[in-house]
C-alpha cells in the first residue's frame, strides 16, 4: 500500500528528485570563460582569393594580433577580457590557416568570355530581375555587397558559362534557372 501522501503513481510528490541537465542551467561568465570555444570551421575546399581578399586576410590578422597584446595585459583581472582573448585566439588560429592555404587567383588572367573566379555576373532570374554578383573567396563573401563565395551553388552553377546560357542553380527553395547576360573581370588587380 501507498503512503498517504503518495500520488496518483502510488509515489510520494515529496520525494521525486529531478535532476537537470547542465545544457538548461544558466552558467556564470566564470564557467564559461574556462570552457574550450569551439574552433571555426575551416573549408574542405581551396581557399582561393583575389590580390585585394589576400590585403584583408593579412589585414584582419594584424588586427586581430593588436587585439591579443591589448587583451592579453587586462586578462589577468578582468574574466570579460579573458573570455574575449580565448575568442580572438581562436580567430587568430582560422585566420592563420586560411592565409596558409591560400591560393591567389589573380582574376585579370580569366578568360574574358566564360564565368571563372573573379568574375562580376550579371544575370535575370526567371522573373526577369537582374542580379550582379561577383564571385570571390569564403572570406571576401558578403551577399549584400554582392560577393558571393566560388564554392556557393549559384557560383558554382555559373562556373564555365557564357553570356547567353542559362543556368541552373540548385537551392534548397528548389531548382531556379539564371539567365547569364554579362560578365565582366577588372581591367588589373
Amino acid at each position: 500500500m501507498s503512503s498517504p501522501d503518495a500520488g496518483e503513481f502510488g509515489v510520494s510528490p515529496f520525494k521525486i528528485r529531478w535532476v537537470m541537465s547542465r545544457a538548461f542551467t544558466k552558467e556564470s561568465v566564470d564557467d564559461l570563460a574556462a570552457g574550450e570555444l569551439p574552433e571555426r570551421p575551416l573549408p574542405v575546399h581551396p581557399n582561393y582569393v583575389t590580390p585585394h581578399g589576400l590585403e584583408q586576410l593579412q589585414a584582419r590578422a594584424r588586427e586581430l594580433q593588436a587585439l591579443h597584446e591589448t587583451l592579453a595585459a587586462q586578462s589577468a583581472d578582468d574574466s570579460i577580457a579573458k573570455q574575449k582573448l580565448r575568442e580572438v585566439e581562436r580567430d587568430q588560429r582560422y585566420f592563420k590557416a586560411q592565409l596558409e592555404r591560400a591560393e591567389v587567383v589573380d582574376p585579370v588572367g580569366q578568360p574574358r568570355d566564360e564565368v571563372h573566379f573573379g568574375a562580376t555576373v550579371k544575370m535575370l532570374d526567371a522573373d526577369g530581375k537582374e542580379h550582379r554578383f561577383m564571385l570571390v573567396g569564403d572570406d571576401q563573401a558578403d551577399v549584400a555587397a554582392g560577393r558571393i563565395s566560388w564554392a556557393s551553388p549559384l557560383a558554382k552553377a555559373m562556373i564555365g558559362a557564357k553570356v547567353g546560357d542559362t543556368v541552373k542553380w540548385h537551392r534548397p527553395a528548389g531548382d531556379a534557372e539564371v539567365e547569364i547576360i554579362e560578365i565582366r573581370y577588372p581591367k588589373r588587380a
